[in-house]
């Protein structure tokens, strides 16, 4: 099975969308939380409702999304939820770009 297959199948529904109003087609990815070993990802934000700490996810998606090349005000859309990608890497097997890897973490926005 192919990468790309096994997101279909296995991953979540979810699009690339910027401010302007741009936006990928749907595409399926991974999203899971970071595990907490140390307090690497554990600051917050202040809200007018008090403290929302960020959650950071890990990012695992196909290659031709290429999280890499986004400008900063492009972000990830998945069940309503939107996540600021605050680093992305392309991982490789052998020449051929395997996945695309990212550290995500969501979106706190005044209401």
């Amino acid at each position: 099975m192919k990468v790309n297959q096994f997101m279909d199948r296995f991953g979540r529904s979810l699009s690339i969308k910027d401010s302007s109003g741009w936006s990928t087609e749907t595409f399926h990815a991974f999203i899971q939380p970071l595990r907490y070993k140390n307090k690497m990802y554990l600051y917050g934000v202040n809200t007018t409702i008090g403290f929302n700490s960020q959650g950071h996810y890990l990012y695992i998606g196909p290659p031709n999304h290429d999280l890499t090349v986004l400008g900063d005000d492009c972000y990830i859309y998945c069940d309503g939820v939107k996540y600021r990608i605050d680093r992305a890497e392309k991982v490789y097997a052998g020449d051929e770009l395997f996945y695309v890897w990212a550290i995500i973490r969501t979106i706190v926005e005044a209401e």
